[in-house]
């Protein structure tokens, strides 16, 4: 798709342009059965490209393997051939020709097993796996949405089943009894969108695959894994991480063709959220199918409803985020997947999943805190021969702004590495007292949770929830031990949100969201709608609210403090010392601001009387020598303003150097700490255990720290804008910032004479 006239305005800073490209074919394995084969060319696909026969390769012969090819690459086929060959196939074994195995009198049935991050994802792939397979192959996707007799279909009948890790998690493994015979069958197991499974999630996940493998083992299974990841750079490492093993095998050479594909940087004049509406509203009239990606649930809806009103064709445009119930999922995607949606504003919960044929553009408002996502956002359109045209916006942030003063640092670098630590025992800890109950743990399952499993166990023992016997260790506890652990959140079943009036639930929202979005007074948009939240009963799991217009929208205030617990590491960082270590975090939200929904100015502040909630969690922290604090002659609210402001603009760029975006993670300033003594500036993991990102960022504090500075100096504001200080996220509604004086604390911290 060339890049319309129109888009071509002032706001585009930069065009990056990729030429199409041919492919590689190669032959189809030898040992893949007649049915199979007959059923994939009747799709019209008579070569596999070269990538898809060599993963196809590893799998058969029983090595765990990953496939990091671009999107549309055809890495569903890539795993289906092996998993076909098992399966698909009623008489046949790991792809042995019927005549062969009824000579050799192999009866044994096998199965397989897919993992997607997202339920639309594994209904996606079912349909591809449908269209793919022989004639009688038994598919079925299994998920919370699955009736009684879905379920066990899935379970005694269906030879390949499509599920989640929150579904293995919650039903299959706490009942393996019942699918013992599936299990015991388990030829393979496949995880789509590995790159999705990092910090605190890929830690969870980790965890529930190690337990699926030793509860295979028990029935007699040694299933083969095959990972598959548009956005990886270290699958190899990472995904070994993942399932338990060293390594694994990488197939990353991508032989597929490829469409041209533009993607323009836009700088907006104005709102990025304005400018989104109205590209995708254009985009829509030109007869184009697209997808808008934002940040937030709020965001999705808004943009949504301003894009149908600038629609002049009638063309229809609607929303799509988590929260949604299953019903409103489903008619969305299916209006989408069949061409009568036109545009859809998403949250990443779209990002991944959906096969849309005939998908022409992506809009991206705001980069999406790592390159891997962006990718992934980005691999959405131009599937096939069809050109992709995407348009990526930048928010009011200096990340955003950073990049695209460094447009190489997009296209040029590679995405970033997964980080994962299965090892996290506020993780693993409890997914020990599940799989206890599973089956009694013994010193054998080191071999799946590691070597400090039985230092776990004996801490668990003490804490009363297992029990040491001469056997192995026991679960003493009456309840499901899988109920108390959140796959997503760390924090429980999420809370529903009821319409006062009729009873319905509306939607959903994490336990760990809940006190920031519908707290008494707040404004939930869903689908459209706004509703005024009437009642907040955490410890009845929903909140109460009442369809509204009231004109505002509204933002959480909060505090937070932090305590340092423990210094693992440290070190000379400039004129100061950068550190690392465990603390924990206190924070309560305090009230809230009501904002004018057109113009976004303050009405007014109501506090609220809410918990206070504590976080242990990993660090990293800068100390200002008081030395240095002198000679920068700044009085207390000048030194709290520049702390402040250094650390807001450190957590904006630290996607840059870690994998995260700016929600996974948090600080706190202070003007002296308590347990240092000096200034402080603390940024910290927003997950219990902590993810990795924290420690990432000491690793590249120096680099970090630079670019924190360069923004700093670069922004034209005045006194601080969103593109350099101002965050989405401040608790105190970012109060008290100086950028000026924060750029002379950075440049002094770093040694660097900079304080005219």
């Amino acid at each position: 798709m060339a890049v319309p006239d129109w888009l071509m305005g002032d706001e585009v800073v930069h065009v990056h342009h990729r030429e199409a490209s041919a492919g590689r074919t190669a032959d189809f394995p030898d040992w893949l059965p007649t049915a199979v084969l007959d059923s994939v060319q009747a799709q019209g696909i008579q070569r596999p490209w070269a990538h898809q026969r060599e993963l196809a390769e590893h799998a058969f012969a029983g090595r765990h393997a990953a496939i990091c090819t671009s999107t549309a690459s055809g890495k569903t086929l890539a795993y289906l051939l092996p998993v076909m060959a098992a399966t698909a196939v009623a008489d046949g074994v790991l792809g042995i020709p019927v005549e062969s195995v009824r000579a050799r009198l192999v009866t044994r049935k096998h199965t397989a097993l897919y993992l997607a991050p997202t339920k639309a994802l594994a209904h996606d792939q079912r349909r591809s796996a449908t269209e793919l397979g022989p004639d009688g192959w038994k598919v079925t996707c299994l998920d919370g949405d699955s009736d009684q007799q879905e379920r066990r279909f899935a379970r005694e009948f269906a030879s390949y089943v499509l599920t989640n890790p929150d579904m293995l998690h919650r039903s299959v493994l706490p009942n393996h009894s019942r699918w013992a015979g599936f299990l015991g069958s388990l030829r393979y197991v496949v995880i789509d969108e590995a790159h999705r499974y990092r910090g605190v999630f890929g830690a969870h996940v980790a965890a529930v695959i190690r337990r699926l493998r030793r509860l295979c083992a028990m029935y007699g299974a040694h299933p083969v894994f095959i990972l598959a990841s548009a956005t990886a750079s270290n699958a190899g490492e990472a995904g070994g991480r993942l399932i338990g093993e060293q390594s694994i095998e990488v197939v990353d050479d991508d032989a597929s063709p490829h469409a041209a594909r533009d993607v323009v940087l836009w700088q907006p004049s104005d709102s990025p959220h304005g400018d989104a509406a109205r590209v995708m509203a254009n985009l829509v009239d030109e007869g184009k199918q697209v997808i808008t990606f934002v940040a937030s649930r709020t965001l999705a809806e808004l943009i949504a409803v301003r894009a149908q009103d600038q629609v002049t064709g009638g063309g229809q445009i609607a929303s799509y985020r988590s929260g949604y119930l299953a019903q409103d999922r489903r008619g969305i995607e299916r209006a989408l997947s069949g061409g009568r949606l036109r545009g859809v504003a998403a949250t990443n919960a779209l990002e991944l999943g959906i096969d849309v044929a005939g998908m022409d553009a992506v809009v991206i408002c705001g980069f999406p805190g790592t390159l891997a996502a962006l990718w992934q956002q980005a691999g959405r359109a131009g599937r096939g021969v069809r050109d992709a045209l995407v348009v990526l916006m930048a928010r009011e942030d200096p990340l955003d702004v950073y990049l695209f003063s460094h447009p190489e640092l997009l296209f040029d670098a590679p995405v970033e590495g997964t980080v994962l630590h299965p090892e996290n025992p506020w993780i693993l800890g409890p997914h020990l007292a599940a799989a206890a109950q599973e089956a009694a743990l013994t010193s054998a399952d080191e071999r799946w949770f590691g070597d400090g499993m039985e230092r776990l166990c004996a801490q668990l023992a003490r804490q009363g929830l297992l029990r040491q016997r001469p056997t192995g260790w026991f679960w003493t506890r009456p309840e499901r031990a899988v109920d108390s652990i959140d796959l997503r959140s760390l924090g429980g079943r999420p809370l529903d949100i009821v319409d006062r009036d009729t009873g319905r639930v509306v939607g959903q929202i994490e336990r760990g969201a809940a006190d920031r979005t519908v707290h008494p007074g707040a404004v939930y948009l869903h689908l459209g709608e706004q509703w005024l939240v009437d009642e907040y009963l955490p410890d009845e799991l929903q909140a109460l609210v009442h369809s509204e217009r009231p004109g505002f929208y509204t933002q959480p205030k909060s505090l937070s403090e932090v305590r340092i617990l423990g210094v693992s590491q440290t070190r000379d960082f400039g004129r100061g010392t950068v550190s690392c270590g465990d603390v924990e975090i206190g924070e309560q939200v305090v009230g809230y601001l009501r904002r004018d929904e057109i113009t976004g100015e303050v009405w007014d502040t109501t506090p609220l009387e809410m918990d206070e909630h504590q976080l242990r969690t990993r660090a990293m922290w800068w100390e200002v020598p008081d030395d240095l604090v002198a000679e920068l002659g700044l009085n207390a609210v000048q030194l709290a303003g520049a702390a402040h402001a250094a650390e807001h603009c450190a957590i904006g760029l630290l996607p840059m150097f870690a994998p995260c975006d700016r929600w996974d993670i948090g600080g706190v300033s202070t003007v002296i700490h308590p347990d240092t003594g000096r200034c402080t500036i603390v940024v910290h993991d927003g997950h219990p255990g902590g993810a990795g990102f924290a420690e990432r960022g000491y690793e590249r504090a120096e680099e970090w720290a630079l670019a924190t500075l360069e923004r700093l100096e670069q922004c034209d504001c005045e006194a601080g804008c969103p593109r350099c200080v101002v965050s989405p996220k401040c608790g105190n509604a970012n109060q008290v910032l100086d950028r000026d004086a924060a750029r002379r604390l950075m440049s002094g911290l770093l040694g660097i004479d900079a304080f005219e």
